[in-house]
């Protein structure tokens, strides 16, 4: 469905069923250069099972129109304003990586607003290297090529996943390229590789969340590995982590682990 957030078109993917202001609302967060298709398995599941979900294009990303959030507080604030535009007070909060601090950063600001929390692939801080920093500004073909082969701990998807001969290389650096094309300026990547970057607010964020909070992370995740989220963890009050095999694409190399987890912990 389309809505008006802060004078701007936004697409938010529902899994194919209407808003119902009766249903607990769950809100998937994508990560940086992804879109809401990345959530598609876990979005319908949760979709006719009871929840509202809200899968938005973040601003500026494919479908959604407005300029891409320049910070992690500022995709924040849009978040908050989705939820106010469709008059929902409390939502459980879904994010991937970029998604995953954007989703702390409004648990941490308005706790009263966010019901439970999931972070996947996410660290805290979310430093980018220097170099790829620049390439994704000046060479973006270049560091897609490079974040995929970073974010991919396997050549073929489990049989769990879209099925024989499905490539996840290319799929990932297809659907990137298809957002990075969606911003005529090219600086979409990164704008949100540096969000990433300088974001320093993640740990008093983590001291002021209040609902329970469920980490999901890829044990050969090489962008956000396991170890350089021990931290953010460690201050969670009421947290869980669940440890998949797969590297930072966990939605695509773990989708049923990534379901299971979200089911076991999710609850109207």
């Amino acid at each position: 469905m389309y809505l008006t957030v802060n004078g701007h078109s936004t697409y938010c993917y529902t899994g194919g069923k209407a808003f119902d202001a009766a249903k607990p609302s769950v809100v998937f967060i994508h990560g940086v250069l992804n879109d809401h298709s990345v959530w598609i398995l876990q979005t319908r599941y949760f979709a006719h099972h009871g929840w509202n979900v809200l899968a938005p294009d973040l601003p500026g990303h494919c479908k959604s129109a407005g300029e891409a959030p320049p910070s992690v507080e500022a995709a924040a604030a849009f978040i908050t304003a989705l939820l106010d535009t469709l008059g929902v007070q409390k939502a459980a909060l879904v994010g991937h990586s970029f998604g995953s601090l954007i989703a702390l950063e409004l648990a941490g600001s308005a706790p009263g607003r966010v019901s439970q929390l999931v972070m996947v692939g996410t660290a805290v801080p979310m430093k980018v290297s220097p170099a790829l920093l620049e390439l994704s500004l000046k060479q973006p073909l270049k560091a897609i090529d490079m974040v995929n082969v970073f974010s991919h701990s396997m050549l073929a998807p489990p049989p769990s996943s879209l099925g024989p001969g499905t490539w996840l290389y290319g799929g990932s650096r297809a659907l990137m390229k298809r957002v990075l094309a969606s911003d005529p300026a090219g600086r979409i990547f990164h704008t949100g590789f540096k969000a990433c970057n300088d974001y320093g607010g993640g740990e008093a964020a983590m001291e002021r969340v209040a609902c329970e909070v469920l980490f999901i992370l890829g044990k050969n995740d090489q962008m956000t590995t396991p170890r350089a989220a021990q931290g953010i963890v460690s201050k969670a009050r009421r947290g869980q982590v669940v440890t998949l095999e797969a590297g930072h694409s966990l939605m695509l190399e773990a989708p049923e682990g990534v379901l299971l987890a979200m089911k076991d912990f999710l609850q109207p």
